[in-house]
């Protein structure tokens, strides 16, 4: 065991204003299993670039291990990916590294195929069983979710339990209440570490914020009542000390004394109000507040929007999905699962009308809209008001929703090309939100997408309730939202 410190660490990027990070000090025991959790946007990558070494910075980390960096980029991924996996653990026997793939059921012949034609499951698998195989090594791993599905995650939840001395940076609540045993919060004011999975970290938030906005509230009263209570007094004792000086005065000496005693008090409950201010001032500087979402949702009339009848659609060579068949009808919240590679995204963009090959038939009612949101993010470019501008929508409304969901006013005027992961799929949600549709159909919505946002979609998700259509990895969120699986 040995501790990697952090001590008065500042950071913030070249011609930004504000820092990233202040004076951040912190303690984190190499054994720790830590789960980094935050909104998007705070410095959740940043602060792993930083224990790096990538990015320059005021302060001192101490650390007496390796870190490496997950996702690790393979520079020859002609390779096969057992040839990949023996330069990261050169020191290991070759049954090791099986034993590691076996425990995240990842077959033995997956080391002979070609490193570039493994799913992106499959690469998250074998390059995480061989960097843990290195001795004294830290890992930082960044969002190793996304690429997997339900049971892929299940898998890897699993096999993170095991290990130890890594940070894994991940908003999927399941995954998280499954392999960590600390909880590394970026706040709104602070960073903090806590002991827990993430229901321990999420219940001990929200006692500490209801504790914190009753003491606010409790407090906001008590300095209304004293500030009016030392003007009273003060009022008294000024009217005391002229009714000194008047005609009707007999003890002038009395009247001074019972004018000063009056202003003391007066002095005494001002200090007891200031010190409440100040105690005020000190509460709900990390409340998240999560206000609700609208959607512009639009009724069809017909009850029927989608049907699919043995639809298979094919990639040249490769088939995309197998014989398929569901119906979509209104009011349903319909997620389709199965394993990477079986054709859930296909059978979206076929619905969306994309250029795909198929067989079988896809039925559409008369007249349907559709509000489509891609796995992909990286075509997005320009700033939010040229944006919104292209897609007809109204940009008022698709800036409020995103301040709603973390955003800060000067966001607004950067470069959508330099948002976080989480930032641009928030972008592709609110301009959903803004589209009137009948339809709703969403391809991993959630990826990078931070928990409060998960939820203010959720509640969205349960209150407007629109007939949608999605691909969804965070079981938490299919278990609420989900009224019908269909298996691809």
């Amino acid at each position: 065991m040995s501790l990697i410190q952090i001590t008065d660490l500042t950071f913030a990027y070249e011609g930004s204003y504000d820092n990233i990070f202040e004076q951040v000090n912190l303690k984190i025991d190499t054994n720790w299993r830590l789960g980094l959790t935050g909104r998007n946007g705070r410095g959740k990558t940043t602060l792993l670039r930083l224990l790096m070494g990538e990015l320059e910075y005021r302060g001192h980390i101490s650390a007496k291990v390796e870190f490496v960096y997950f996702p690790y980029h393979v520079k020859d991924s002609w390779k096969t990916a057992g040839e990949i996996a023996r330069t990261l653990c050169p020191e290991n026997e070759e049954w090791e590294l099986l034993r590691e793939l076996s425990y995240l059921d990842v077959p033995e012949e997956v080391l002979e195929r070609p490193f570039e034609t493994l799913s992106g499951g499959q690469r998250t698998k074998v390059l995480l069983a061989a960097l843990f195989l290195g001795e004294n090594r830290f890992l930082l791993i960044d969002e190793p979710t996304n690429h997997l599905d339900l049971e892929g995650r299940k898998a890897l939840s699993r096999y993170l339990h095991k290990k130890q001395g890594y940070i894994v940076v991940s908003h999927d609540r399941a995954f998280l209440d499954g392999c960590v045993d600390h909880i590394l919060s970026i706040n709104k004011a602070d960073i903090t570490v806590q002991q827990g999975n993430f229901s321990t970290w999420w219940e001990n938030k929200q006692r500490q914020d209801s504790f914190e906005q009753q003491q606010n509230e409790k407090l906001k009263k008590e300095v209304k009542r004293l500030q009016e209570t030392a003007r009273e007094k003060s009022s008294w004792s000024d009217r005391t000390e002229t009714e000194k000086w008047g005609g009707d005065c007999n003890d002038r000496g009395y009247a001074g004394h019972k004018a000063e005693k009056m202003m003391k008090r007066a002095k005494a409950i001002e200090r007891r109000a200031k010190a409440a201010a100040e105690e005020k001032a000190s509460l709900l500087k990390n409340l998240d507040v999560a206000s609700d979402l609208k959607l512009c949702l639009q009724t069809h009339y017909a009850e029927t929007l989608v049907r699919l009848q043995a639809v298979t659609a094919r990639y040249g060579d490769n088939v995309g999905c197998n014989n398929v068949s569901f119906t979509v009808k209104q009011g349903d919240r319909i997620a389709l699962q199965g394993k990477n590679g079986c054709g859930k995204s296909t059978v979206l963009k076929l619905i969306c009308e994309k250029q795909i090959d198929f067989t079988g038939t896809v039925d559409k009612a008369s007249g349907l809209k559709i509000s489509y949101v891609s796995q992909e993010t990286s075509e997005l470019q320009g700033n939010l008001s040229d944006y919104a501008c292209q897609y007809g929508i109204d940009e008022s409304q698709f800036k409020t929703i995103l301040r709603k969901m973390g955003f800060l006013r000067d966001q607004f005027e950067k470069n959508m090309a330099d948002f976080s992961g989480g930032q641009k799929k928030k972008v592709l949600i609110a301009r959903s939100l803004c589209e009137k549709a009948h339809l709703y159909v969403w391809d991993e919505p959630l990826n990078y997408i931070d928990v409060l946002s998960r939820m203010q979609i959720e509640d969205l998700l349960l209150t407007y309730q629109p007939t949608l259509l999605f691909v969804e990895h965070d079981a938490q969120f299919c278990h609420r939202i989900a009224t019908k699986i269909v298996e691809v």
